[in-house]
């Protein structure tokens, strides 16, 4: 019944927070008569809101119509005994209606006309003398009341009377004070103390009755919310086309068409895109989903979650239909903020919450993982992204986990599924953002694109396009997971790690064979060299000889005399002033012989081929 829902929701408006009134009434620290005003109030409109609900003769709300009470006798008490207008702190007075109390109505009585009666006594010191200025009575906190005569109306009364006091000399005046103006004084001022007291214990009275009932008001009170949240359901419901929910005994979660409900407000000009989901704990147990920054994501895992927990609450859901298996927790990793007064960093704020996730989820729960990782380095977070995955789907938990890790969409475990939120690339670069979940993955963040609109200079924008390229040319990494038959997994495949790695190992092994190739030729040139030694070897010997001969055969027939002889060079010198020496063909052979190849690196091979080539160069 629209009609008798709008009555009661006009009527509901106007029951104040009677939880909070009446707590404020149990403390006396903090309560005040406008506490028992509003609640009161609030207690006024409980018979009509009763009244309403038996007439819409809902059977599921009959428990709660036992449970309210009107509270006629509190209301009654509190209407008769209590000012509207009360001030704020007690204990000034003035909180008591009149005709509650005889004493009090006299005493108010009292402090109403006080004041009449002391203008009157002015009047008559005035016609006293025939004075219509000049004189008048006056307060303040250390004299009480006195009358005040200028020093101009002295002169003029010539004689003051024997009953004035003087008690002050001003300027331009003097001050008295009388009996009469004494008594008058006293008789307010009791009534004024005398009051105040009064009043305040009538309030205590009043306060205690009304607290007697508090475990009454606090029941009805719990009573009444929950009939206004049943229809902000209901209102909200019909208004922006919520469906009801189905909610079953599997683990499943099926949405057709669902919508965030806060972030559809939001935005009413742009039409909300509404987006399925289904998990369960064997097919589609965990959902990655991926697609550039602004796409969605976000919005999408915490629409899902809404909706979960809004339907177990018992109310209508928005999407075009929903059945949502019963669910014990939902468990939350979101947003990237630190805590400095715990002295917690962004990312172990992160991994505490999905500590908590890993140590106490359950297979009925749902969870919903944004973006894990991201607080530490990117080898890092993919790692523990990658973990964390594989230990949710070894413990079958429904759950929606969005990331940028792309090699992570490349897992092959069974119930893991990947989904993105699709864009439209433009001829110019620009992107359109579709904002509807699409099975498979994406390969791309359009990070960049999204740092343009958000207003970052085109200079950098490009030279962020300029390191992407570079950095996507030299990626090296790709993550590829599979899973064996029996479940047991076999292990981490990084392809392009894999493939990086044999390129290197290959163009080290063609390195070594070009080593090996100048070393065999290095080696036939030193056997050549060798063998040419061998025979200087033996032309310097059968040289000398010869020499030794000559020698012995001149000195024996003529007289010794001195001679100089130039030793024969054993190879031809490269120029005038360079020219191979023995000493340098053994070094040369002692370096060849050095050279242990099978128990050296190919490194050491490489460095030693390269001295010796040099050294061979410059001797040739």
């Amino acid at each position: 019944d629209i009609f008798l829902r709008s009555d009661l929701r006009e009527e509901l408006k106007k029951v104040g927070d009677l939880e909070r009134f009446i707590n404020r009434v149990n403390y006396a620290t903090r309560t005040n008569a406008r506490g028992l005003i509003n609640i009161k109030n609030s207690l006024e409109n409980i018979p009509k809101i009763r009244m309403l609900l038996e007439k819409a003769e809902i059977p599921e709300i009959s428990d709660f119509l036992l449970n309210i009470n009107d509270f006629k006798d509190i209301r009654s008490l509190i209407e008769v005994s209590i000012k509207v207008d009360s001030p704020i702190t007690v204990k000034e007075g003035n909180l008591i209606k009149n005709g509650f109390n005889k004493k009090v109505d006299e005493l108010r009585d009292i402090l109403n006309n006080g004041m009449t009666y002391i203008l009157k006594y002015e009047e008559e010191q005035k016609k006293r003398w025939n004075l219509t200025s000049g004189l008048k009575v006056g307060h303040n906190n250390i004299m009480g009341y006195y009358i005040q005569i200028t020093n101009r109306t002295v002169e003029v009364i010539s004689k003051i009377p024997e009953e004035y006091n003087e008690r002050a000399t001003l300027k331009n005046a003097k001050r008295y004070t009388t009996a009469k103006l004494k008594e008058l004084e006293e008789k307010i001022t009791a009534a004024e103390e005398k009051i105040n007291d009064i009043e305040y214990e009538i309030f205590g009275t009043i306060r205690e009755t009304v607290i007697k009932e508090t475990k009454n008001i606090l029941e009805t009170a719990k009573n009444i919310a929950v009939i206004d949240v049943l229809t902000c359901f209901a209102e909200i419901a019909e208004k922006y086309d919520y469906c009801r929910p189905k909610i079953t005994e599997d683990s499943k979660i099926i949405i057709r068409e669902g919508r965030h409900p806060v972030v559809e407000q939001i935005n009413i000009s742009d039409k909300f895109i509404p987006n399925d989901c289904y998990l369960d704990t064997e097919n589609e147990q965990l959902l990655i989903i991926t697609g550039p920054n602004m796409a969605g994501k976000s919005t999408f895992l915490r629409q899902v979650g809404l909706i979960c927990i809004i339907a177990q609450m018992g109310s209508f859901v928005p999407a075009k239909s929903a059945n949502i298996g019963i669910i014990d927790q939902v468990f939350t990793r979101i947003g990237a903020s630190d805590d400095l007064a715990r002295k917690l960093s962004t990312f172990m704020i992160e991994m505490t919450e999905t500590a908590k996730i890993l140590n106490y989820a359950t297979p009925k729960s749902l969870i919903i993982i944004d973006e894990l990782g991201r607080g530490t380095s990117t080898s890092d977070g993919q790692s523990i992204a990658m973990a964390t995955l594989e230990k949710l789907h070894e413990l079958k938990i429904k759950t929606l986990f969005s990331t940028h890790y792309h090699q992570l969409t490349e897992i092959n475990l069974s119930g893991v599924k990947n989904y993105h939120l699709d864009i439209i690339e433009n001829d110019d670069g620009s992107i359109n953002f579709v904002r509807k979940l699409k099975p498979g993955s994406t390969d791309k963040s359009y990070g960049i694109h999204v740092a343009k609109l958000a207003g970052i200079p085109d200079s950098v924008i490009i030279r962020a396009f300029e390191i992407l390229e570079h950095i996507e040319a030299n990626d090296n990494f790709k993550t590829t997971v599979k899973e064996n038959g029996n479940g047991s997994s076999s292990g981490k495949i990084y392809d392009k790690i894999k493939n990086g790695k044999k390129n290197e190992l290959e163009k080290l092994n063609s390195e070594l064979n070009s080593i090996k190739e100048i070393l065999v030729d290095y080696e036939e040139r030193i056997r050549k060299k060798e063998q040419e030694i061998e025979k200087k070897k033996r032309e310097f010997e059968e040289l000398t000889n010869k020499i030794k001969i000559n020698k012995q055969k001149i000195s024996s027939k003529t007289t010794p005399t001195k001679k100089k002889y130039v030793q024969t060079s054993l190879f031809q010198p490269i120029s005038n002033e360079k020219q191979l020496s023995i000493d340098q063909v053994d070094e040369l052979f002692e370096s060849i012989n050095s050279i242990e190849i099978n128990s050296i690196t190919q490194e050491e091979i490489k460095k030693q081929m390269i001295e010796l080539k040099k050294k061979i160069e410059k001797l040739l």
